[in-house]
């Protein structure tokens, strides 16, 4: 009989035991986002005519989630975040994401929205070496 591989495999069982290294502390990251957000976004209104000051949100909310990550775990790790920042006409909104990585990795996401706007925020730390 041959074997299938693909889809149908069955799953890699991952190892009971837990890496030695570090795991990137998401706990942590993830509050200062929702705050940033917050006080970031707090006066903000969606202006489809000033894509600058559009992109300066996402830009600076970016920088700032990028440099706190490197604040928390300063080696070993690759950080990526990617922002979405759209007009809120009222519908409805929905992020997921599943990764399947390493234990020692994270991925945190945060949604901010207000009758104005709305701002996805995901931020990747993916371990390195």
């Amino acid at each position: 009989m041959a074997t299938r591989i693909g889809a149908l495999s069955p799953p890699v069982p991952r190892s009971a035991t837990s890496s030695p290294r570090t795991k990137f502390p998401a706990d942590s990251l993830r509050p200062y986002m929702r705050q940033l957000l917050g006080k970031t976004l707090a006066g903000a209104a969606w202006d489809s005519t000033d894509k600058a000051r559009m992109s300066a949100y996402s830009k600076e909310i970016s920088e700032r989630v990028k440099q706190r990550m490197i604040e928390l775990e300063p080696r070993g790790f690759k950080y990526i975040v990617t922002s979405t920042f759209s007009e809120n006409l009222g519908q409805a909104g929905r992020a997921d994401m599943s990764c399947h990585w390493e234990d020692t990795d994270g991925a945190i996401q945060e949604i901010y929205s207000n009758d104005s706007l709305i701002f996805v925020i995901i931020a990747y730390a993916v371990r390195v070496g």
